[in-house]
Order: structure tokens, then C-alpha cells, then sequence
């Protein structure tokens, strides 16, 4: 009884929510190479459809051992090792099933994933870890300052599990693999970027798996130093082959183009490593610039 209230009520403010950001207005808007973004047009290239967050991207490798299994616009890959595998972000728990048919035509077994990783307390991310770990048994390890947020992410009232709580620098090691968390809070307290290292050609190659850096339509005095913070980490990191929690930040689609076609790897991209941080820097300064001057500072 109490859990049907519950339900209502979060059903009630999530759709308020998004009615309020429909009416919002839709400013500032910023031009980064060339190309003019709004905060709606961001949250639109993210998201998609409610097709295109449910609907298989083509599975396939990214690079060395790491491997794409997500969805159109919702990132999850998988991190290959001869002791298990590790998976970085479940999404939606209805995705759950479409994240286990991709790993399946990559040759692996859903079995096989050990661990369970994140980037970043929302739905869109993390809603099906519990499922996950109901099927596998992967261990979920979290982000310290993510984990309030995440107890409250409970699709049909499963608990959300968390196994391990990890902190700013931690590593995550399997079977010779190692991720390193990196806090890059301001999206949420506890958003993580993930980099690894790979192997292929002969060559190490440092891959940085992006966590969301978008601005709030509000910045809080909190909220923005975390973002100052987050954009210096993010630009810090080294970095051959950048990838994001959302396709369209790493530009997915036309990178699997070119790889089907041949050639170089098309994820080994150097200078593109710090586009989406360029986008979402800029942003976050017209918003905090807008915000002042209504407040006559």
C-alpha cells in the first residue's frame, strides 16, 4: 500500500518535471565548432526517442578488449577479462534484457560479468542494477557520494544493491584489467568518469569513459564549484580514445560507420577527446553568467 503511494508519487513528479522543463525556457544557447547548442537541445541529442533508448546498437568492439552493448543513445560496455567481465551501466532495467542479447552476439556469456559499474546516479544509467546482479551476481560498486541517490532508484521495489563503495582515485582490477574512479560530480554528488588501458596493435592507448557533465538548469554555489572541479579532472586525464554515458557524446553512430568501413580505428580520437567537456564547459559559463546577472552580481 505504502509502495503504490510511493509509486504515485514519484510517477506524479517525474512528469511535472518534465512538463516544467518543457515550458522552461529553452536558453542559453552557445556555439562550439561551428555548432549552436540550447540545454534542450543537449538533453534531445542525449536521449533520443524512447525508441532509441530502448533499442540495440549494434554490439561491437571498441577497442582491445572493450566492447559496446548498449543501446542507440544509452551507453554500456563491457570490459573483457579472462577472470570475468566487468559492465559499466546497466540503464534502464527494461534494457536489461537488450544489454544481455548484445553481449550474447559478441560471443560472451552475461554470466561471465563479475562486476557491476556506473557512472552516474539517474535512471537512464543505473536503474537496472539490481537486475543485473539478480542474473549475474556481479558484485556493484558505486560511487561513495552517489550512494543516497542510488538507494533511492528501486524499479518494482527492489532494493538497489551496492556491494563496494568507492571512492575519488579507487581502482577496480580484473583478470589484469583496471579501471580507475574519478569523482567528476556536478551532474550528480557522485558522477564518475572511468579510464582504463587497452592494448591493440602493439600499442597501450589510455580510454576515458565520460561521465554525464551537464549543468543543471540551477547552479547552487555547491553545484558549480563541483562542475570547476569536474572540467579541470576531465581535461587532466590522458586520453586516446574518448567515449561517453550517451553515444551522441562521443559520436557513436558515425564512428561505427567508419570502423565497418575499414581503416584506422575510428575511436582512437585524440582530438576529440575534449569536445563534449568544451560543449558542456561553455554551457555551464552561460548558465552561470545568465544566473548572475539576474541576481544582479
Amino acid at each position: 500500500m505504502i509502495w503504490d503511494m510511493l509509486k504515485q508519487i514519484i510517477s506524479v513528479s517525474l512528469i511535472s518535471a518534465v512538463v516544467l522543463a518543457q515550458q522552461a525556457p529553452d536558453h542559453p544557447a552557445v556555439t562550439v565548432d561551428g555548432r549552436t547548442y540550447t540545454p534542450r537541445s543537449i538533453l534531445a541529442r542525449n536521449m533520443g526517442s524512447d525508441e532509441d533508448q530502448t533499442t540495440a546498437f549494434p554490439p561491437h568492439k571498441i577497442i582491445g578488449n572493450l566492447y559496446y552493448v548498449g543501446t542507440r543513445t544509452l551507453s554500456s560496455f563491457l570490459v573483457v577479462t579472462p577472470e570475468g567481465n566487468i559492465l559499466i551501466n546497466s540503464t534502464y532495467e527494461r534494457n536489461v534484457p537488450v544489454i544481455e542479447a548484445s553481449v550474447k552476439q559478441l560471443g560472451f556469456r552475461f554470466s561471465d560479468i563479475k562486476i557491476l559499474l556506473g557512472t552516474h546516479a539517474h535512471g537512464d544509467h543505473q536503474e537496472g542494477d539490481a537486475l543485473v546482479k539478480q542474473l549475474t551476481g556481479a558484485q556493484v560498486m558505486v560511487m561513495a557520494e552517489d550512494v543516497p541517490a542510488l538507494r533511492g532508484i528501486k524499479p518494482g521495489g527492489k532494493d538497489h544493491p551496492v556491494d563496494k563503495i568507492l571512492h575519488d582515485g579507487d581502482a577496480v582490477t580484473l583478470g589484469g584489467t583496471t579501471l580507475v574512479a574519478h569523482l567528476t560530480a556536478g551532474h550528480t554528488r557522485g558522477c564518475t568518469t572511468w579510464t582504463m588501458k587497452v592494448q591493440e596493435g602493439g600499442r597501450s592507448h589510455d580510454v576515458v569513459i565520460s561521465g554525464s557533465l551537464r549543468s543543471p538548469a540551477v547552479l547552487t554555489p555547491a553545484i558549480a564549484a563541483e562542475l570547476e572541479r569536474s572540467f579541470k579532472v576531465v581535461r587532466s586525464l590522458p586520453c586516446d580514445v574518448p567515449l561517453g554515458d550517451h553515444a551522441a557524446q562521443y559520436g557513436l553512430e558515425a564512428k561505427y560507420a567508419k570502423l565497418r568501413s575499414g581503416g584506422p580505428n575510428p575511436f582512437i580520437d585524440r582530438a576529440g577527446c575534449k569536445t563534449e567537456a568544451d560543449i558542456q564547459e561553455a554551457m555551464f559559463r552561460a548558465i552561470l553568467t545568465e544566473q548572475q546577472k539576474a541576481a544582479g552580481k
